[in-house]
């Protein structure tokens, strides 16, 4: 069973930065993709990143392209969402999600496992 623990968020001002944590357990992740998600209040869950494990290829939102950069530890089985310049849209409930395959990988319904969340709040 795999099993993902979010670590790093806060409250921060608008221009500041912040590192979110991904811990994963559980079995092996050469075959698997690690994404983060974010959910604000009212608002549909959106994809924000996604690295390959094997490879380390990565992909972005436009929404946070040049300010995220998602990058992994295999040492350490974690991957880190480095966020810089934040907003006050960037506020939302931050999850890492995990799965096999490489199609769709923005899609949240074709990840099987999921952490708890960290919540982000950017105050302006």
């Amino acid at each position: 069973q795999v099993q993902l623990v979010e670590s790093g968020g806060g409250l921060v001002q608008a221009g500041g930065s912040l590192r979110l944590s991904c811990a994963a357990s559980g079995r092996t992740f050469s075959s698997y993709g690690i994404a983060w998600f974010r959910q604000a209040p009212g608002k549909e869950r959106e994809f924000v990143a996604r690295i390959r494990w094997s490879g380390g290829s990565t992909e972005y939102a436009d929404s946070v392209k040049g300010r995220f950069t998602i990058s992994r530890d295999n040492a350490k089985s974690t991957v880190y969402l480095q966020m810089n310049s934040l907003k006050p849209e960037d506020t939302a409930v931050y999850s890492c999600a995990a799965r096999q395959g490489a199609t769709d990988f923005y899609d949240s319904y074709t990840y099987n496992y999921w952490g708890p969340g960290t919540q982000v709040t950017v105050s302006s």
